[in-house]
């Protein structure tokens, strides 16, 4: 039961989404002592943190994920997980390969134009996300590496992006230096730029579910499974007066003390009735992605766990061995490295066949690892419509405002997708959890939401 004031009401708090941030929305919930209904539209919980397991006993998640050893522990999987001993990133250009970011610290043009920089700064703030990285990057290092790289993964001209895009890299050079010498003295990934939310230390680093990713939604959902509604599209969230008050599930409508949306953000204004506070959103867009599984003979291929391709003439801007760190997720001897191609839905890389996407990769493959093709198993390809968000700057003013409130009392947005936020699944567990306990409080209350 909660109490609003003076107002008591039965209806429970309705979840649309079981994904990461959904399903820790309803566990917090409950734990404060609410009803809660969680509808999900597919037939199993975890969005696109799931995992795949493919007969040749290769396991591979929808793109990248990395989890800590506090995320481990506070979503109850710790003991599924295995520790990361190492993990390391390259940038390759030019035909070879940089160190992240003791490498490219060595290379003089990117040194002299930082220095540039710094002893000739700009004046005003930065106008766009090319602006930005150039004035903390040098105009080398940005528009060899941080440019293409940031175009390929949003499909946006950098000239055309928001500032903020550079606020998901949280870790400055000195702190990723000093964490890295850490993770060797440790023998531990420690974690480096990966959570906004919570302190980056020594004491933080890498671990990884023995079956994937897919381990930290189930055990969020074990702990909530009464409240989970499995193959239940939310049709409509009804508002009045400016309050969402209901959901409308199967042409039936059940009231809500208060509705929690995992939606992308610019579907919430299609599925909202009473208002048209969300109609904003609708410009907002989201970088589709095509990961390509290229299964390989061997194993530490690639010059470290990730590599990033800035060059245009590689069809991928990131690669990643996730063997190389987690070795139990390939069978002994094989391993599985990740493309990342940027895509929009229904070009030529979203609609290629299976089988011709993967002899593109491994194609330009062939120019990091020379054996690519004589050692070449096949791949699996998985489609992700809504990967990032695009940080745009005709509807920067509006992403400000979403941080704050959608604008409808007791309608919050949350999650990456929700949030059109480039946050990691840490970041995403975190503000969910301090977003549902101040929603708890501010229901018990009887105060307009705020969160």
């Amino acid at each position: 039961m909660i109490t609003t004031g003076p107002e008591i009401s039965t209806a429970p708090v309705v979840v649309l989404g079981g994904g990461i941030a959904g399903l820790t929305a309803a566990r917090e919930l409950l734990r404060n002592g609410l009803d809660v209904v969680l509808y999900e539209a597919g037939p199993s919980v975890g969005g696109m943190a799931d995992s795949h397991h493919d007969p040749e006993g290769f396991t591979f998640d929808t793109g990248a994920h990395f989890i800590t050893n506090r995320l481990a522990t506070a979503t109850g999987v710790y003991e599924q997980c295995r520790a990361v001993e190492s993990y390391g990133e390259t940038v390759w250009l030019g035909g070879r390969s940089y160190d992240y970011p003791a490498g490219l610290l060595r290379v003089p043009r990117f040194v002299r134009a930082a220095i540039a920089e710094r002893t000739h700064p700009r004046h005003g703030s930065a106008t766009s996300a090319a602006d930005r990285f150039r004035r903390e990057f040098g105009t080398a290092l940005a528009d060899e590496i941080a440019l293409p790289l940031l175009e390929a993964w949003s499909g946006a001209p950098a000239t055309e992006l928001a500032p903020a895009v550079a606020d998901k890299i949280p870790s400055g050079i000195a702190q990723t230096v000093g964490l890295k010498l850490a993770a060797r003295l440790t023998h531990r990934a420690v974690a480096v730029g990966y959570c906004q939310e919570a302190p980056q230390s020594a004491n933080v680093w890498h671990v990884y579910p023995e079956r994937g990713i897919s381990a930290v939604c189930e055990s969020l959902a074990a702990d909530v499974a009464d409240s989970i509604r499995l193959r239940s599209p939310v049709e409509a969230i009804t508002v009045s007066d400016g309050r969402a008050v209901g959901v409308r599930v199967a042409g039936r409508e059940v009231p809500a003390a208060a509705v929690i949306s995992t939606a992308p953000i610019n579907v919430l204004p299609k599925i909202v009735e009473g208002t048209d506070a969300l109609e904003r959103f609708r410009a907002f867009r989201f970088r589709p992605m095509v990961f390509v599984n290229l299964r390989l003979q061997g194993r530490d291929l690639l010059p470290h766990t990730m590599t990033w391709t800035p060059e245009a003439q590689l069809p991928f801007f990131r690669l990643t061995e996730t063997p190389q760190a987690m070795p139990w997720l390939a069978p002994e001897g094989k391993t599985l490295i990740t493309a990342d191609i940027g895509a929009e839905i229904g070009d030529e890389h979203w609609s290629m066949d299976d089988g011709e996407l993967g002899e593109r990769c491994i194609d330009a493959l062939v120019e990091i690892v020379p054996s690519a093709r004589r050692d070449y198993l096949g791949c699996r390809v998985v489609r992700a419509p809504s990967a990032y968000p695009v940080f745009h700057l005709d509807y920067e003013l509006d992403r400000q405002r979403l941080a704050t409130s959608t604008g409808v009392d007791r309608l919050l947005s949350i999650g990456r997708n929700g949030e059109f936020a480039h946050i990691l699944m840490e970041d995403v567990y975190w503000r969910t959890v301090r977003r549902a306990r101040r929603l708890a409080r501010e229901l018990k209350s009887g105060a307009p939401v705020s969160v």
